[in-house]
């Protein structure tokens, strides 16, 4: 049986630990042995890297994304996308899902992994069907969570929905790391007898499980593994590339990954890794073991916010109270999967009930708009007595909410005039509108000053 690898240190390693702030001059060099290596794809965009690469990187996402093609023409570069959130924090309408997919595929993008929150379906079906018809690979990604209701028959239901939609793969996406590999090795075995496509599985070593659920997923007929290079695994990030292909191997697996050039990459990155940690940009304990997930079910990224937040209010003492009371606020919004943007909504209305001393006195507009259907379906039931208090006698959206938005592309190209050089800044513009005001600002100062230098040295 042949097993693939995608690498991560592009996009979801650096994104967990060094928070996206690796920029495009530091791995260029590396990116030629990169695409001989044999992996079956490089994650490189997307998620976080789009809002870093503007707000903290002083990059043209777009242009990064180009740059990394250029250099590696033959790799399948993949990407993360939200689903109608695309890489924001709202949903968007559908003709900006459609030109940002569009967008996407022609600057470069092979795969794009495309998964909703609440594992909608209703919320992806547009970026898969625009995909698809732009000739890449949409790859179905299941948010995956456990709770009285994320069954294993519901899992299995929802990959033969996305199979039906039309998507190349399945992707078990489990963004805590708390899949077990008993649980790995059923969900795969029961997704694999349900689909006829490729399964690939994503996990975090952020609880010390991962290499032993690849492991047992593999044996229940995984195909691909996302993993990264070694000096940027362990922790929040993924398990180690290099590890598992030694591994696997020895287990009489066919494996395509260069080892040769493993060694290499690695040897690149360490140096790069030591800055970070140097400069503090990679605190030391992400790379450790952090069992906390397995008994509050909360993802690494979602506790440091949460300690974060409670540093800011000089209440850190009462981090264990909001741990408890998180999975009680999961429960009341009919539990769904902790990852973004629900790990912040729910994170942050755990904290704000603890610090008031009083559940829900103070409702947050991000779980208003998610009670009010803005978001899509929960899993689970929601609290009925919490949706009064929040909403009062309004009614909750049922429908798709994407279909209560109208057309903005056209409209905000046109409300930009010059500000926008091209489509693409018009698609930076609508995900993160301040961002980009400030980053285009900086790029204009600094195309001005090359100008004037030029003038002046002619």
């Amino acid at each position: 049986m042949k097993v693939q690898f995608t690498e991560t240190v592009l996009r979801d390693a650096n994104q967990s630990l060094i928070a996206t702030r690796l920029p495009f001059e530091k791995f260029e060099p590396i990116l030629e042995k990169m695409e001989k290596a044999g992996f079956y794809s490089v994650e490189c965009w997307g998620g976080a890297t789009f809002d870093s690469c503007l707000r903290y990187l002083d990059e043209d996402p777009w242009e990064r994304l180009r740059k990394i093609k250029s250099k590696m023409p033959t790799t399948k570069l993949q990407m993360l996308l939200r689903g109608q959130n695309l890489l924001g924090y709202k949903h968007y309408p559908d003709d900006v899902v459609k030109k940002f997919v569009q967008h996407s595929v022609s600057n470069g993008i092979d795969i794009i992994r495309i998964f909703d929150a609440l594992n909608d379906l209703r919320n992806i079906k547009v970026a898969v069907d625009e995909t698809n018809r732009c000739g890449a690979h949409a790859s179905g990604a299941i948010s995956y969570t456990t709770s009285p209701v994320h069954t294993l028959e519901n899992y299995a239901k929802l990959a033969k929905e996305m199979e039906n939609m039309g998507v190349g793969s399945i992707c078990i996406k489990d963004m805590a790391g708390v899949m077990s590999p008993k649980e790995a090795y059923d969900l795969v075995k029961a997704i694999k007898e349900t689909v006829k496509i490729p399964v690939v599985v994503h996990t975090h070593s952020t609880t010390g499980l991962a290499f032993m659920t690849y492991l047992k997923a593999i044996e229940a007929g995984a195909d691909v593994i996302d993993t990264a290079i070694s000096c940027f695994s362990g922790g929040t990030s993924q398990p180690a590339t290099e590890t598992l292909v030694y591994a696997l191997r020895q287990l009489g697996y066919e494996i395509d990954v260069n080892d040769k050039l493993l060694l290499e990459i690695n040897d690149f990155f360490k140096p790069i890794r030591a800055e970070f940690l140097e400069s503090g940009t990679l605190e030391p304990t992400v790379l450790a073991t952090d069992t906390n997930a397995l008994n509050y079910q909360i993802p690494g990224g979602m506790l440091s916010n949460l300690i974060s937040q409670l540093k800011a209010q000089n209440a850190l003492d009462r981090l264990e109270e909001v741990l408890v009371e998180t999975p009680k606020v999961r429960k009341d919004l009919g539990y769904p999967p902790l990852v973004t943007p629900m790990s912040q909504m729910v994170g942050v209305q755990a904290a704000t009930n603890v610090l008031i001393g009083e559940r829900y006195k103070n409702i947050s507009k991000e779980v208003k708009a998610y009670l009010r259907g803005e978001y899509g379906q929960a899993p689970g039931e929601i609290d009925a007595e919490l949706t009064k208090k929040a909403l009062g006698d309004e009614q909750p959206v049922t429908c798709r909410f994407a279909d209560t938005l109208e057309d903005a592309f056209e409209a905000t190209k046109k409300e930009l005039g010059d500000k926008a050089q091209s489509d693409e800044d018009v698609l930076s513009y609508i995900a993160f509108p301040q961002v980009y005001e400030k980053f285009r600002e900086k790029r204009e100062a600094s195309l001005e000053n090359r100008a004037q230098y030029t003038i002046e040295t002619m």
